[in-house]
């Protein structure tokens, strides 16, 4: 069975522990990004079994078209890369398991780091003394400030807690079920996006995009941030209506972001504009980078490859494929 893995980019599944369960099995390794069609359809040509690390290589109708030795697709979490549909058209089976229960603690880590980053300047304040200077500009403390959390889902949950730890009160925005839940935990819900935007020293965003959450951050929530106010996005940038997060900080409401994730990814243009805005933390979209984590998702990817090679696929998202595959 040959299996093809896309985007790993410094060559790190291999080295994993749980790459071991692969080893009956022919591996081809692609470690840089290509989204161009005529490329990806020579280097997939004879693959039966695609692995894709989340959502960085776009897997659309045009491409499955050339691909007619595609069996399975397996990856983990969530899936608007993927043309689900045009995939049971043409028999591939999609398994993507959805690890309920289970947070992304490297991604609360990073959306942690980002917030105490921003508050601190550290970035500015590392380059600076790098290049000879000795202190540039004062940050601010967490402690006794307003944390919001926009959707209280399983990587919003920790990241609320986060905050609790250093001191900050907690506020949450989300759906009246997952109030309920923050509610529970002990934090102030509010369904009123003008008090949240409005009095929050720090807004995060932990909402999966889906056709229900794209944009759903506007211009107008931004605007009403304060002046020192810090959004973080380590989620999705469709989360936030395009173009409204480099306006609103151009207008000093917020007066910083941190962010993880944009509109179009991998970034390679230096001169993208959160890129050369001083008041803006970027980091090239590594929640979900660290080799724990990279060791718990594999396992799962893995074990779905090694469930399908068995008869028996597991975690399909397109069940109606399995009336027209046959078991191996």
């Amino acid at each position: 069975m040959k299996i093809s893995i896309l985007d790993d980019y410094f060559d790190t599944l291999r080295t994993l522990p749980c790459f071991a369960k692969l080893a009956p099995y022919e591996v081809t390794i692609w470690n840089d990004h290509a989204q161009n069609i005529d490329i990806l359809a020579d280097r997939l040509r004879d693959t039966e079994v695609l692995v894709l690390i989340r959502e960085r290589t776009k897997i659309q109708a045009p491409l499955l078209e050339r691909l007619p030795k595609l069996k399975l697709i397996s990856q983990r979490s969530v899936y608007p890369h993927i043309d689900i549909e045009a995939c049971t058209r043409h028999g591939v089976i999609v398994s993507s398991s959805q690890h309920p229960g289970t947070p992304s603690y490297a991604a609360a880590e990073l959306t942690w780091a980002l917030v105490l980053a921003a508050v601190r300047q550290l970035p500015q304040q590392v380059a600076a003394l790098k290049d000879g200077t000795w202190q540039v500009g004062v940050g601010s403390t967490l402690r006794g400030k307003t944390l919001g959390v926009y959707g209280y889902g399983r990587i919003g949950s920790v990241v609320a807690g986060y905050g609790r730890a250093f001191g900050m009160n907690v506020s949450v925005l989300a759906r009246e079920a997952s109030l309920a839940r923050a509610r529970e935990d002990g934090y102030s819900g509010t369904r009123s996006r003008e008090v949240f935007f409005s009095e929050c020293d720090v807004v995060s965003l932990h909402m999966r995009l889906v056709d229900a959450t794209r944009g759903i951050v506007k211009a107008g929530d931004l605007r009403r941030m304060k002046p020192s106010a810090l959004l973080v996005n380590t989620s999705r940038a469709g989360l936030i209506e395009t173009g409204a997060l480099v306006e609103a900080l151009e207008s000093g409401h917020p007066g910083m972001a941190a962010v993880d994730v944009y509109e179009e990814e991998p970034v390679l243009d230096a001169s993208d504009p959160l890129l050369a805005m001083p008041n803006v933390v970027c980091t090239p979209h590594i929640g979900y980078v660290t080799r724990d984590e990279y060791e718990l998702q594999f396992g799962e990817i893995f074990d779905q490859i090694v469930s399908y090679a068995m008869g028996s696929p597991t975690n399909v998202v397109n069940p109606r494929v399995l009336e027209r595959v046959t078991p191996r």
